[in-house]
């Protein structure tokens, strides 16, 4: 059986038929998604040996959930405006029709993805104001991804209602929190890359404001664990699914599925 490769036509900024001659090329079959159109659907239904998705990070957890129901290779094509997922594992982002050789030729390793209640993650997802932002962003789908994260720490600084959550019981003070698919490097103003994603380990991180001298300085506090339990007094909270909007419905249950996802790359990823 061949693979399968959907194609989010909306996501990236061109280039789509280049990437639909390179998948020809290698004898790839190919679903373009239309408006409508179910993409885990439509993977389910395959008669294929592999599943691939050409998006953004919002347009691969979908697909990704059923390759591991149907115990299957997953590939990621880089084709969307962020694309973290395929720069945490090593992916050339600037060639996307490259990345097809993982379909062809490629090698597999088991990398681990989360879980908020039943809903796929690959990189994290957000609580909060940042969440709220991703929302707005609906409105405005090009805003640059540094201004987001400063805008939103800097709306996080001076918002003054907490969640109100718990996690695992305990109450958090908090205004943003970020659950995390393994540990990502921090900076003083945003979360950078991951250097792995076979930790096994949840991580979630939330920023807090200390006043020194009448300045506010950020830091984060960040803990790590297998499982998070995040209740709210309000019943649901706004959410961001790598960086796609959502809403949760709480308590929330967060885990981590080590080595669930079988994962397709090019034998040399960035050749």
């Amino acid at each position: 059986m061949p693979p399968l490769l959907i194609v989010n036509p909306r996501s990236g900024d061109g280039g789509l038929a280049e990437l639909l001659a390179a998948a020809a090329a290698r004898a790839i079959p190919v679903h373009t998604l239309e408006e409508g159109d179910d993409a885990a659907k439509i993977a389910r239904g395959a008669d294929a040996d592999a599943l691939a998705v050409a998006g953004g990070d919002g347009s691969l957890a979908a697909v990704a959930a059923v390759a591991i129901e149907l115990d299957l290779p997953f590939a990621c094509v880089p084709f969307g405006t962020r694309n973290h997922f395929a720069r945490d594992v090593g992916l050339d982002r600037s060639d996307p029709a490259a990345t097809l050789d993982a379909l062809v030729d490629g090698s597999e390793r088991r990398i681990d993805v989360g879980r908020a209640n039943d809903r796929l993650f690959l990189n994290n997802v957000s609580l909060g104001v940042y969440a709220q932002l991703v929302h707005r962003r609906e409105h405005h789908r090009r805003r640059r991804d540094a201004f987001a994260r400063l805008r939103a720490l800097g709306i996080a600084a001076t918002h003054r209602h907490p969640l109100g959550i718990t996690v695992d019981g305990e109450p958090v003070t908090a205004r943003v929190v970020l659950i995390a698919n393994n540990a990502y490097a921090l900076d003083v103003l945003s979360i950078g890359e991951r250097a792995r994603l076979d930790e096994g380990q949840l991580h979630l991180y939330a920023p807090r404001f200390d006043s020194v001298r009448g300045v506010l300085k950020p830091t984060w506090d960040e803990r790590a664990g297998d499982r998070f339990t995040i209740d709210a007094r309000a019943g649901s909270l706004r959410a961001a699914f790598d960086g796609e909007p959502g809403r949760l419905a709480t308590p929330i249950d967060f885990r981590i599925e080590p080595g669930a996802l079988r994962l397709l790359v090019p034998s040399d990823p960035l050749a």
